[in-house]
């Protein structure tokens, strides 16, 4: 995957994320950006994007409770859950926007600690 392709699926999911969950704080944490549910409020991180050099996540902090009938979500930890992603197409092809609005129906209590032991150490080996 190219930079830019990187950078332009971050972008895109980003914008779709805003669409979905209006008023959503962005916080670049983490080497990505992550969202957090209620603004100034710690621990309302629901979800993030993150670059990597071969593909582009769309992380769910409990993602564990999101509905996924056709096994798109990676992740096999206790709570979080991700989506790979590679290409521009692939957005609609692993339904963003719908795990995106299966989040928000989840409601604000959703939401707590993003990062996990050794999280930066595994982001910076791609």
């Amino acid at each position: 995957m190219s930079p830019e392709t990187g950078a332009a699926l971050a972008r895109d999911l980003l914008a779709l994320a805003a669409e979905v969950l209006p008023g959503a704080e962005r916080l670049e944490k983490y080497g990505g950006v992550v969202l957090r549910r209620i603004a100034g409020q710690a621990g309302t991180e629901c979800c993030g994007v993150f670059v990597y050099r071969a593909h582009v996540a769309l992380e769910f902090t409990e993602g564990y409770r999101l509905a996924d009938p056709a096994g798109r979500l990676e992740g096999g930890g206790k709570r979080r859950r991700h989506l790979k992603l590679r290409a521009p197409q692939d957005i609609a092809a692993k339904d963003c926007r719908g795990f995106l609005e299966q989040l928000a129906r989840l409601g604000p209590a959703v939401g707590g600690p993003v990062a996990e032991p050794g999280m930066q150490e595994r982001r910076q080996q791609g």
